[in-house]
């Protein structure tokens, strides 16, 4: 889906293609390390500057392979959702290269549907229905008529089912919460069964009850799906929750700092009171603070 609600452009970066393939091959393909040995993204030394001259990015170099939940962790401003569009293809890298691996192949531009993508904000169009806004990444891949319409069906509703919104199908957005807003968004891109699943701080507006149910519910389809996931996110606490690996970045211009792998055991609410859950949070938020510290000012003359 697009930046209003549609599916995305094909990715800038350096891909692949992908054809349409079924859940259960999409699954399995999700689930296992690359035959090539390659990472599903790779970035290289990527810098972003906007026209007016704001850096937003500068020397990034990442690795995701197949299967990680990857978070990308870091203050407000420092480049974390425009890493995220890049690799997208909703922006292009002004230095640098971005590259996927997706679809089994290697080196071309990557099809529509093979990454989906959740904005900080729901962007459902008012006036469908939740059905209606799940569906719409199949209806502008011209996959909801004719043969393929019952396939769209099913994928649609094995989508809502995933994120607990069966039976919400003919509900419109103003008659929803704002944490079911935001199933709709997910449940949209799960759609079109992507291998790659990027969500720009999709919790961040939510109250904590709600937020830590969605943790749970994202954590139950990575967990069956297998995607790799980039997660942005302000919140610590949640990037140890949620991830395998958290990428900790400095204030503008960005640049990954601290690589962390997290060994938690399995996923779920307890954990989070266990002694592993809170050494961790201490060393990422370590890495944190020293990635946001100012440099040290140069020494002044005299001094040895």
């Amino acid at each position: 889906m697009g930046a209003r609600g549609g599916r995305l452009p094909e990715s800038r970066c350096r891909g692949n293609d992908a054809s349409g393939a079924t859940l259960s091959q999409a699954i399995t393909a999700s689930s296992t390390a690359t035959s090539d040995g390659l990472p599903v993204v790779a970035l290289r030394g990527v810098a972003k500057r906007f026209a007016s001259g704001l850096e937003a990015l500068a020397g990034v170099d990442l690795a995701v392979a197949r299967g990680e939940f990857l978070s990308l962790l870091g203050p407000s401003g420092c480049g974390k959702s425009t890493l995220l569009r890049i690799v997208a293809g909703l922006t292009e890298a002004s230095e640098g290269s971005c590259s996927l691996n997706l679809g089994g192949q290697f080196g071309r531009v990557v099809a529509a549907g093979r990454i989906g993508f959740v904005f900080q904000e729901p962007t459902l169009m008012p006036w469908s229905t939740v059905a209606g806004n799940a569906t719409l990444p199949l209806r502008l891949a011209g996959r909801v008529g004719g043969p393929v319409g019952a396939e769209a069906r099913d994928r649609v509703a094995t989508a809502l089912r995933a994120v607990g919104l069966a039976g919400f199908e003919r509900a419109y957005p103003h008659q929803l919460s704002g944490g079911m807003r935001m199933r709709v968004s997910i449940a949209r891109a799960l759609v079109t069964d992507p291998e790659l699943l990027l969500l720009d701080e999709p919790f961040a507006a939510l109250d904590e009850i709600t937020r830590m149910a969605l943790n749970d519910d994202l954590l139950r389809l990575w967990e069956a799906r297998r995607p790799t996931i980039l997660f942005v996110t302000h919140s610590v606490f949640e990037s140890v929750y949620l991830s395998t690996r958290i990428a900790v970045m400095t204030p503008r211009p960005g640049r990954i700092v601290a690589d962390l792998p997290v060994g938690l055991p399995v996923r779920q609410r307890s954990v989070r009171t266990t002694p592993e859950y809170a050494a961790m949070c201490e060393t990422v938020s370590a890495a944190l603070a020293a990635a946001m510290a100012p440099p040290s000012p140069p020494p002044q003359a005299g001094e040895s």
